[in-house]
């Protein structure tokens, strides 16, 4: 009786997140083409048409693209809080109304044997929020989009099994690169995304003996690299006495499905 997951894909280009237990399947995000995220499904062997719902984070293209298309094509409920159900009308089309539900921020919803629970993030979207996911005493964390890791998120995501967790930028790549200034300037504020270091510095603060796995999500196409990233990050946990292994993902390709238990 084990959760597994898989990140289906993730970045700047777009997001998806899949997580199952032998009881439910549920969707974070259709950041992608319907086509695309069927293609995703397909490669972890996971059917849409079984999902027992969506969780929407936020409203921005990146995680909401193929929303309305999938939920239409498999009639499936879409929950997300109230300012960003009105931040999404006119972006995903029209949804039935019985296919929409309010989950607010702050809240825990049990989806058949799994229970969520939604926090709040520091994001330039109407009403950013992330998830944990519990079942049988284990725990995953879905933490990207968001300036900085704040001591509350800190004491809600601590000692999970599993973190996927934004590396979203290097520093110095952004400050070189070619973005205008107030684009920099947003990324690198309190309401824009997380450095590899200080992903490396959260992480170090939460992970515990129980933490098997940790996926860096949510890299910059321009301003990051896979290699890098996890060099980065390892070099901050190494620092303060934590080896663990850290894991790649893809804005194209799924990652394989990891079993929590």
């Amino acid at each position: 009786m084990s959760l597994r997951f898989s990140v289906l894909a993730s970045g700047s280009s777009g997001n998806a997140f899949y997580i199952e237990s032998d009881r439910e399947r549920l969707l974070v995000d259709a950041g992608l083409s319907g086509k695309q995220l069927e293609s995703l499904f397909a490669q972890v062997q996971a059917n849409p048409a079984s999902l027992g719902g969506i969780l929407v984070t936020h409203e921005h293209s990146d995680h909401i693209k193929g929303l309305g298309v999938l939920a239409r094509k498999y009639k499936l409920p879409i929950y997300a809080n109230e300012k960003t159900w009105q931040a999404m009308d006119g972006m995903i089309g029209k949804i039935p109304v019985d296919q929409k539900f309010v989950f607010p921020m702050e809240s825990v919803q049990t989806f058949g044997d799994i229970d969520v629970e939604s926090f709040g993030v520091s994001h330039d979207a109407a009403e950013p929020m992330f998830y944990t996911f519990h079942h049988d005493n284990q725990k995953v964390a879905l933490v990207t989009d968001l300036g900085y890791v704040s001591e509350r998120i800190k004491k809600t995501i601590e000692g999970a099994d599993a973190y996927i967790f934004e590396a979203n930028h290097d520093v110095e790549m952004l400050r070189m690169s070619r973005y205008p200034w107030n684009v920099k300037r947003r990324i690198l504020g309190d309401s824009g995304h997380v450095s590899n270091e200080d992903c490396g510095l959260a992480l170090s603060d939460i992970i515990s003996n129980r933490t098997k796995r940790i996926y860096l999500a949510h890299l910059s196409k321009e301003n990051n690299m896979k290699d890098l990233a996890r060099m980065s990050v390892d070099q901050v946990l190494k620092e303060r006495g934590i080896d663990i292994a850290l894991h790649d993902t893809d804005p194209n390709q799924a990652t394989p499905m990891f079993e929590v238990g």
